[in-house]
């Protein structure tokens, strides 16, 4: 396992590759990303059982299902520096042709990504499905997933919340990116969220907070 002083160095690396990213096609995400690195970081190279072969069936590992696509940066330099595709694949980022769509898509056939996202709203869903999967094939492995705060603005996360704990879906740990900002402007403004844990609560989930988001211990002890 890696120190938490090579974590933080795996860091630093996955944040130099999504500025490359984002500024070599003057497109992107890189604020969500940049803000998701630590996360990101954690479950690859410590927290998740995963296979860098890449089976899409994904038996007998931990999932993973990032409901917030746009910050598919952050997603593509750590699935490259575990070992997923070439690091130099990277460069290639949105450009025509490319594996790395702005968008995380499956068309593309690129190692470690199991479903499109970006539809925001819809990464719950599926992750209870596949954590549901796990359950009926005596499969003992997590599933995770990521979601943006903008995004708890949609129906569906809330239909997928009362449906997970209804069927006491226990074996999937879904965060979320408490940044305070989405697209159309500040969250407060655009549609306030209000008390989050107690939302969650009420809709029968264990709640964990992590102060700071971006402390890599905090996140390892909160997730482990």
């Amino acid at each position: 396992m890696p120190t938490i002083s090579e974590l933080q160095a795996i860091c630093s690396q996955v944040r130099r590759d999504i500025i490359r990213q984002t500024h070599g096609v003057q497109s992107g995400h890189p604020g969500g990303s940049l803000g998701c690195t630590e996360y990101m970081v954690a479950l690859y190279f410590e927290i998740m059982h995963h296979d860098k072969s890449f089976q899409m069936d994904g038996k007998g590992e931990d999932l993973f299902f990032l409901s917030n696509g746009h910050i598919s940066p952050v997603w593509y330099s750590v699935l490259a520096r575990s070992g997923y595709f070439p690091v130099s694949e990277l460069a290639t980022f949105r450009k025509l042709d490319s594996r790395l769509q702005g968008h995380p898509a499956t068309h593309e056939h690129l190692p470690g990504i199991r479903v499109a996202s970006g539809s925001l709203g819809q990464g719950m869903s599926v992750a209870i499905g596949a954590a549901l999967s796990k359950k009926l094939n005596g499969d003992s492995r997590m599933v995770y997933s990521l979601h943006g705060d903008g995004e708890l603005q949609e129906g569906q996360i809330w239909e997928a919340a009362m449906y997970a704990a209804h069927n006491k879906v226990d074996n999937l740990i879904s965060s979320i990116d408490l940044n305070g900002q989405q697209i159309d402007g500040p969250t407060e403004q655009v549609l306030s969220l209000g008390n989050l844990r107690a939302k969650w609560e009420a809709f029968g989930w264990d709640v964990l907070e992590c102060a700071d988001g971006n402390d890599i211990e905090q996140l390892l002890a909160a997730l482990n």
